[in-house]
């Protein structure tokens, strides 16, 4: 069994997600072995060719994988896993805490086309989420996390994208099922961001969907308070030990980040790398 591996009881929890054969084609090859050789091409950023032959043909490997990522099989599993852990009440929605992260691409990433393909227009891709900002040519992952250390939510955009302007669409990518009647868990009840996110506009935007927000003032929004003197208003609410709780979001994108495919973005196409990072929070639920 290789390092990277998953045991037998992380399989276990995976292999009922897993699609089964359709009516047209071969059958899958087991999807163990080929799953394996996919998670250790992505703990090492290797390119997919040098895969283990232990693991099977690299080829498989990566049809399986580019496969899926265009299907959405793997944001399927990655929601099947938080059903069922919120459904034994292991989600501590409490502690959430909201950020992104850069990461530089790879010169292998870049090239690709500027329009999606015709079988991906069926899809949400807009483009290749791949900017060029002072960092040079990079992706940026924004991640919504609960209280353990787990990704609620992920979205990718380009490196030079303003965090704020996507706090809506990750929290909108919040949908967990419950087991029994009634609608999805979408919301968190309390988000801890940094200060990237404290504008009054953002501030709104989390009130009106009644989620509390800690967030320390802006410098420049307690300067001009202060400068229009009792006009200005009160200072704003800021809960100092709750902001303490905001390090999970920092210690999960350090999680993250330990698959090195996604610390370098490796991938030209954008609804690859996106599995990446599909595939990086599923290892991280099990």
């Amino acid at each position: 069994m290789g390092r990277t591996d998953l045991t037998p009881e992380q399989w276990a929890k995976l292999e009922p997600e897993w699609p089964g054969n359709s009516r047209h084609g071969h059958a899958y090859k087991p999807h163990l072995p080929v799953i394996n050789g996919i998670l250790w091409r992505l703990k090492t950023g290797a390119p997919w060719r040098d895969i283990p032959e232990r693991y099977g043909p690299w080829e498989t490997c990566w049809d399986r994988f580019t496969r899926w990522s265009r299907d959405g099989t793997w944001k399927r599993v990655l929601v099947a896993l938080q059903v069922k852990e919120d459904a034994q009440g292991k989600i501590d929605w409490d502690g959430a805490s909201l950020d992104s992260t850069s990461c530089k691409a790879h010169r292998a990433a870049v090239g690709a086309r500027k329009q999606p393909a015709k079988l991906e227009k069926k899809g949400a891709l807009n483009d290749e989420w791949l900017g060029i900002s002072r960092g040079g040519r990079n992706s940026k992952i924004h991640v919504l996390t609960e209280g353990k250390r787990r990704p609620l939510a992920v979205l990718v955009s380009e490196g030079q994208a303003s965090d704020p302007t996507y706090l809506l669409p990750l929290l909108d990518e919040v949908c967990i099922r419950r087991p029994g009647p009634g609608r999805p868990r979408k919301r968190p009840p309390m988000v801890r961001v940094d200060r990237a996110y404290g504008a009054r506009k953002y501030r709104q935007q989390l009130r009106s969907r009644k989620i509390v927000c800690v967030c320390p003032e802006r410098k420049d929004a307690k300067k001009a308070r202060l400068k229009k003197g009792s006009r200005g208003g009160r200072p704003l609410k800021f809960d100092a030990e709750a902001d303490k709780g905001r390090q999970v979001v920092e210690c999960n994108i350090n999680r993250l980040k330990d698959f090195r495919a996604l610390a370098t973005r490796y991938e030209k196409r954008g609804h690859q790398f996106l599995a990446v990072v599909h595939v990086a929070c599923i290892v991280l639920w099990l």
